[in-house]
């Protein structure tokens, strides 16, 4: 193909990647009810599954600061098209995450066509892995993360004068905020993956960096968690593992390419 023949060919899936975003958007935007009263603004609820399951465990723990939000965020809307504006904005980011496997899909044909038989082969499942791994990143941050960051922040006062009022947009900007993020941190395997086979990063190098890892990591918790030790810690566990995985992925990725070669 010529270059203006691959500009057209992806065109074509771009366009067809936006139309899915479209219909699953239209879809979520058409089914309100369930989209904020039972996804968006549920974790801020007592009856949410990780609320009642930590209130559970405080109680066999005989620990009463282990359970969260067992008095849900008061949300306000300040503007006059807020709620509107809100609701379009919600439906687009799920119509994006609902999509996101045919994304990938799209782009896997895309790219497939340029890979010999040797390298599709080995690249046979990698939609599934993509797609799987930050749909579980999102799930991860919606069902742990985001429970635990509306528990601490909606709570916190400076001073008992000051009573909280959360904004639906400050509220709704947290929630997916929180959830793209973990999306993407969890896409670490991949990124490792497709460096490995570049060249640019060796197993060797992730052992010996171990430690600077280990800080970043921590780091990265802190930014898209409140700022407290045990949501720190439970989001820098998996994210440990992801990079130990890594590892293993970018030494098996090396010793491949190395039998190959041979």
């Amino acid at each position: 193909m010529s270059f203006w023949k691959h500009l057209e060919e992806l065109r074509g899936h771009l366009i067809r990647s936006a139309l899915a975003v479209f219909v699953f958007a239209v879809l979520a935007f058409i089914s309100k009810d369930f989209l904020f009263n039972r996804v968006i603004l549920a974790p801020k609820e007592p009856y949410f599954i990780t609320n009642r399951a930590f209130c559970w465990l405080s109680e066999q723990l005989s620990m009463p600061a282990l359970c969260i939000n067992r008095h849900p965020v008061d949300l306000i809307n300040i503007e006059l098209a807020g709620q509107f504006t809100t609701h379009i904005v919600v439906s687009v980011i799920a119509g994006i995450i609902i999509a996101v496997p045919y994304i990938v899909w799209e782009i896997w044909r895309f790219i497939s066509p340029g890979l010999n038989e040797r390298e599709r082969a080995n690249s046979r499942g990698a939609v599934v892995v993509i797609s799987g791994l930050f749909l579980t990143g999102i799930l991860f941050a919606y069902f742990l993360i985001v429970p635990l960051s509306v528990n601490f922040l909606g709570s916190y006062q400076v001073s008992e004068l000051v009573e909280n009022q959360i904004a639906l947009r400050s509220f709704i900007t947290t929630v997916t905020t929180i959830t793209f993020a973990a999306g993407i941190l969890f896409e670490l395997p991949v990124f490792v993956f497709f460096l490995s086979k570049a060249g640019i990063l060796t197993p060797e190098t992730m052992r010996k960096q171990r430690k600077i890892a280990f800080v970043l990591i921590i780091a990265l918790a802190a930014l898209i968690t409140p700022p407290d030790i045990f949501s720190q810690v439970m989001v820098g566990i998996p994210l440990f593992i992801l990079y130990e995985i890594s590892i293993r992925i970018s030494q098996r990725t090396i010793d491949k390419a190395q039998a190959e070669a041979a």
